[in-house]
């Protein structure tokens, strides 16, 4: 009798903690892995990060980071662009997921992109995409965009980060914070304008991102 309840009450504990075992498992790998600085750190809501052209072989001009600067002669409007110096980082952002409340920044989710910079031009220093309902060649990343409110009114302000490669990354304009808005899903790639490197959107050319803590 002894044995027979010693074995049930073993029989329970290792059901027991198979059971919360194959729970843990499942949660971890429902949630998206999180995206990693060049250190291997995961990105956090609440800091600051440069994004830099992830090192190529095959690109000695890659560049530096990201900046604001103005359209063609212009001082305003201001627009994204990259340093055309690698010895720039250019100007740290934040990223902020359509779940506040999620202190980690991960992949194939939708968070806002925000410049750690004042309004410039009387816009707000958050990434916005133009024509982004049937997105052309000529969809631009700028700023003036909104920080949360999720649905069709902020469609312009929506990124994610998509891993593109072992370590690089790549971002994308594919927002879900509306069920029934249609968009056409593509890559931030770089066009050349006027010598300038400005930020805009293709299917051809993602730019390969890593991301360095500021």
């Amino acid at each position: 009798m002894v044995k027979a309840s010693l074995l049930f009450i073993l029989s329970f504990l290792v059901f027991s903690i198979s059971v919360s075992t194959n729970s843990s498992f499942t949660s971890a790998a429902g949630a998206p892995e999180p995206v990693r600085d060049v250190a291997g750190k995961m990105l956090r809501t609440d800091r600051h990060y440069y994004i830099l052209p992830a090192a190529n072989v095959f690109d000695k001009f890659r560049g530096g980071g990201l900046t604001l600067s103005g359209i063609g002669k212009n001082t305003c409007p201001a627009a994204v662009f990259q340093e055309t110096s690698e010895q720039k980082n250019g100007i740290p952002l934040a990223f902020l997921p359509v779940n506040p409340k999620k202190g980690v920044v991960r992949v194939s989710t939708d968070l806002n992109i925000k410049f750690a910079y004042p309004e410039t031009c009387g816009q707000s220093p958050v990434w916005s995409i133009d024509n982004y309902v049937y997105p052309s060649g000529d969809s631009f990343v700028n700023i003036g965009g909104v920080v949360g409110n999720p649905g069709p009114k902020t469609l312009s302000s929506w990124f994610k980060i998509e891993k593109f490669g072992y370590q690089d990354y790549k971002l994308v304009y594919c927002p879900a914070v509306c069920s029934y808005c249609k968009v056409i899903c593509k890559d931030v790639g770089i066009e050349y304008q006027n010598g300038k490197r400005r930020l805009h959107l293709t299917t051809d050319y993602p730019l390969r991102v890593v991301f360095k803590k500021a």
